[in-house]
């Protein structure tokens, strides 16, 4: 007399699907998310009622109280402004300059680090503002 074996049902579960799409979402997230410059430099910028939020593509000069000046948060001397900014320029970024000034800076040094903005050839040279700062 032979015995019936009942087949053994396999209790596996197959999660590469599952992985499959966990790293899609990965994926997906990391491209969506924007990354936002953290300033290293501690700016009282000044407001303005007609501030418009400024692109995220810009390269940004930032003019601390003191009167130091930073490129995309590196220190930077004043006579070098503009051959950096060249050089930024050459690697493809866009020709647009936002310059993130305190409050306290004296306007003959703002006008100075945007007078060199312009001469590396920048296409487009703003001056942000606290409520420009905060939308972007």
């Amino acid at each position: 007399m032979k015995l019936r074996r009942k087949k053994e049902r396999s209790a596996d579960v197959d999660i590469s699907p599952l992985i499959d799409m966990v790293f899609i979402l990965l994926i997906f997230f990391m491209v969506s998310t924007t990354f936002v410059k953290d300033a290293q430099v501690e700016l009282k910028r000044p407001s303005a009622a007609s501030a418009t939020s400024a692109s995220t593509k810009s390269l940004r000069v930032s003019i601390a109280q003191d009167g130091g000046i930073f490129l995309d948060g590196a220190p930077v001397k004043p006579w070098i402004l503009q051959s950096k900014i060249r050089d930024a320029f050459r690697g493809g970024a866009d020709k647009t300059v936002l310059v993130v000034a305190d409050r306290r800076v004296p306007v003959e040094r703002l006008v100075e680090v945007v007078d060199q903005c312009r001469l590396a050839g920048a296409g487009d040279v703003a001056v942000a503002t606290d409520k420009e700062w905060t939308a972007t």
